[in-house]
This record gives structure tokens, C-alpha cells and sequence, in this order.
């Protein structure tokens, strides 16, 4: 089931490493699809409107540790495929122990400020009672989204992309048999979703450790490789702190964007809640190919294989462009039915909304498409901070021009619609100029 990256043919073995992962993470996106779904249809425009500014702060909080553990996977590619297995079970032993006790530290802080948290993110007065039930449920499920992460990541760095797929499937069915049960059945209302998902993340955790633990003995610590090598801890924080800074930058970002859409009432914030679950869905795959690629390159990278780098990445670029491409026309066509699918079609204000900032996003696919590959490049190689510099430049155009242009009264909204794909485009221009930049100087 594992896959050695470091041989074989590219093409194939990119795409047939990354389809699990695709797959993975549609399933991952399904567990917020079921909460706005039956949240939007069941329980009304004020429910939908607070699980949307839920979603926003909760993708904040968990890219922390999204992206510790990401980073940390880089690091076991690299190891796993340049043969040093001593050194994998070393950094697998500090970094556990290392994220483990920033995961505790987050989820504390935030239940204790959870009202500031609420009036930090300006939601309407109306529906902070719903927000606060929410939230104060679903940040207990913290410790399994660290779990699952930790563990899936480090599966996939010794080329095993599979297993998570297998615990994300099994969380999926449960996440929405349950949020039928808990929210249209026992009439929890958003907690009971908020219920559904996090006993579904605790099956998806359940899953990739259990595996982990019994079937991959190489894997497997002792309590030796808890040791203080200064050395490996500057590793493991060089690649963790700035995948997590980068993370948490784009998705912070994420969040001042979501504080200017709630001042626009709670029409834009329930089209915007909705519209961006299509969004998200529709360039998660791309997302994923990036990471799928960036694995391929810390093995090769490891290992050695320079030559085989540029071949994967040429081979990466006309993968990811292509499927970008057809994407963005099925989101422009397909924008108002997909609408329906989260909020019902009599609400024709709130279909209209979304639609528009469908079409203007689902026509640059390509352009974030491009940054994932970047992205991944430069995490897989030991240049993490120029993927913080890439997520700076396209989260800070992104956040100046919506503050700059919303307020201005015949631009509104559309000018946060527009400033997202203006952000991708310099991001994908500075990337390229320096990785063309480089591969001058290495030549």
C-alpha cells in the first residue's frame, strides 16, 4: 500500500498517489456540506448564517495545526526517502509531543475567550446565541482533528495515501447519519450538528492511529527517540512554524474577509457561507494534487533525484492547469443550481449573491491552481518561507483591496469578490520569477 515516489513512472504515479487524497479531502469537506445543508434547509438563514462564521474561525484555528503537522510531513518524506529510518522515528517522537501540547494550549484559550472570540467576528446580534451553541460544542473536536491530521500526514509521507481515505469514508457516513439524527430527529438544532461532527472526527482519528500503530512496525517509537537534538528540533521547527505561519496567514486572512462580509447583513453572510462551501469544493482537489505533489518532491528531494524533480514538476503544471480549466467552466455555468443546493431558490436575493461571486472566482481556477503547485515546491525543498512570502502577497492584496473597495457605494461587495483572484495572479507571478530565479543560480 505504501509508494516509493523516487521511481517509476510520473504522471501515473502522481495521479494515482493524489486521488486518494482528492477523495480524502471531498469526504473532509463533506462533514461542513452536511452541517450548512441540513443547517440551511432545516434550521433557516440565521442558523446557515452562524455555522458559515463557525466555519470561518474553526478553518483559522485548525490550519494551526493543520499546519504543523503538514510541515512536519515534509520532513518524513525527505527521511523516508532518503533511507534514514532512525532519524524518522526521532522526528516523528519530537514532533508528536511538540504539537500536541500547542493543540491543548489553542483549544484552551479559545473556550475561555469564546465570547470576545464571538464579538471579534462582528456577527449580527440575532445570531451570536446560535454561534456561541455551536462553537462551544464543536472546538472540543480539536484533539481529533490533530489525531487524524498528525497521523494521516505521516501516512502519506511514506507514500500511503489510502488508509486516511478509508478512516475519512467511514467518518463521512457517520457525520451525516448523525447530523439527520441530532438535528431533524432530536431537534438539537446547530449543536447537534456541531454533536455529529466531532464524534465523526473522532472515528476519522480512531482510524489512521489504530492503523499506524498495528500495521506499520517501522513506524513504530520507542522511548530513546525522545531525545534533545537541537539540531532536529531546528529542523522540525523550520518546516513546521513556517507551514503553520503559512496556514494560519492564509486563513486568518480568511477570516478579516468573512468580518467584512458580516457587516453586509445576513443575506451576503448566508451566500457567502454557502458559495464558499462550493468554492472551497470545486479547487480542493487542485489543493490536494499540490500536496500530492509536494510529497513526490520531498522523496525525490531526499533521495536525491534532481533531474526527476523538474520532470514531475513540468508533468504537475499540465495536470493541474488542465483540471483547473475544466472546473471553472462547470462553476460559471452550473452556479445557480449549485446554489440551490445549499439555499433554497425562492431565496432569490441570497442566489444571486452567491452566483455572482461563483462566477467571478470560478474563472481564475487556474491561477490557484498554480499557487498550490508553488506551495508545495517550495515546502518540499526546504524553502517553507518563500510559501509564507507567496501567502502574504496573496492574502494581503486580497484583504487591502476588499477594505479598500467594499466601502465604496457602487463597487460593495463585488470588490471582495474581485480582490480574491487579483491575489492569486501576484502571488503566481512572484513564485515563478523566483523559482526561474533559482534554477539559473543551481545551473
Amino acid at each position: 500500500m505504501n509508494q516509493d515516489l523516487t521511481s517509476g513512472p510520473i504522471g501515473r504515479k502522481l495521479i494515482m498517489f493524489s486521488i486518494p487524497m482528492i477523495l480524502g479531502n471531498l469526504l473532509q469537506q463533506v462533514y461542513n456540506i452536511a452541517d450548512t445543508l441540513i443547517v440551511g434547509k432545516v434550521l433557516g438563514t440565521e442558523a446557515l448564517a452562524a455555522v458559515g462564521a463557525a466555519y470561518a474561525f474553526m478553518t483559522f484555528l485548525t490550519s494551526i495545526i493543520i499546519g504543523l503537522c503538514m510541515g512536519c510531513g515534509a520532513l518524513f518524506s525527505m527521511y523516508y526517502g532518503g533511507k534514514k529510518m532512525k532519524r524518522l522515528k526521532q522526528s516523528i517522537a519530537m514532533s508528536f509531543a511538540v504539537i500536541a501540547v500547542i493543540m491543548a494550549v489553542l483549544t484552551s484559550a479559545s473556550v475561555c475567550w469564546l465570547d470576545q472570540i464571538i464579538r471579534l467576528l462582528q456577527v449580527p446580534g440575532e445570531i451570536r446565541g446560535i454561534l456561541r451553541d455551536y462553537l462551544s460544542v464543536i472546538l472540543f473536536g480539536m484533539l481529533f482533528t490533530f489525531l487524524y491530521n498528525y497521523f494521516a500526514f505521516l501516512l502519506r509521507a511514506i507514500g500511503n495515501s489510502v488508509v486516511p481515505l478509508i478512516s475519512l469514508a467511514a467518518a463521512s457516513v457517520c457525520n451525516i447519519i448523525l447530523d439527520l439524527l441530532f438535528v431533524i430527529g432530536f431537534q438539537w438544532g446547530p449543536k447537534g450538528a456541531a454533536f455529529a461532527t466531532v464524534i465523526a472526527q473522532g472515528i476519522s482519528a480512531a482510524g489512521v492511529l489504530l492503523y499506524t500503530f498495528v500495521r506499520e512496525k517501522q513506524l513504530r517509537i520507542h522511548w530513546t527517540d525522545f531525545c534533545t537534538d537541537w539540531g532536529l528540533l531546528k529542523e522540525i521547527g523550520q518546516y513546521s512554524v513556517f507551514t503553520c505561519i503559512q496556514q494560519s496567514v492564509m486563513n486568518f486572512g480568511i477570516l478579516m474577509v468573512q468580518g467584512l462580509v458580516n457587516q453586509f447583513g445576513t443575506a451576503v453572510m448566508a451566500a457567502f457561507a454557502a458559495a464558499v462551501k462550493i468554492d472551497s469544493f470545486a479547487y480542493m482537489p487542485a489543493q490536494e494534487f499540490g500536496n500530492a505533489y509536494s510529497i513526490f518532491i520531498s522523496q525525490n528531494y531526499g533521495a536525491g533525484e534532481r533531474k526527476r524533480i523538474q520532470k514531475g514538476t513540468k508533468t504537475a503544471l499540465k495536470i493541474s492547469m488542465m483540471f483547473c480549466a475544466v472546473i471553472s467552466v462547470l462553476v460559471w455555468i452550473l452556479a445557480k443550481p449549485f446554489m440551490w443546493i445549499f439555499i433554497d431558490p425562492s431565496e432569490t436575493e441570497i442566489v444571486k449573491i452567491g452566483v455572482e461571486y461563483l462566477r467571478i472566482e470560478g474563472a481564475f481556477y487556474c491561477g490557484i491552481g498554480c499557487l498550490f503547485l508553488l506551495y508545495g515546491l517550495y515546502r518540499a525543498i526546504a524553502k517553507p518561507f518563500m510559501s509564507v512570502v507567496l501567502t502574504v502577497i496573496s492574502l494581503g492584496t486580497r484583504v487591502g483591496l476588499a477594505y479598500a473597495l467594499a466601502p465604496i457605494t457602487w463597487i460593495g461587495v463585488w470588490g471582495i469578490w474581485w480582490a480574491i483572484p487579483i491575489g492569486w495572479g501576484l502571488a503566481d507571478a512572484v513564485g515563478i520569477l523566483y523559482y526561474r530565479n533559482m534554477r539559473k543560480k543551481m545551473e
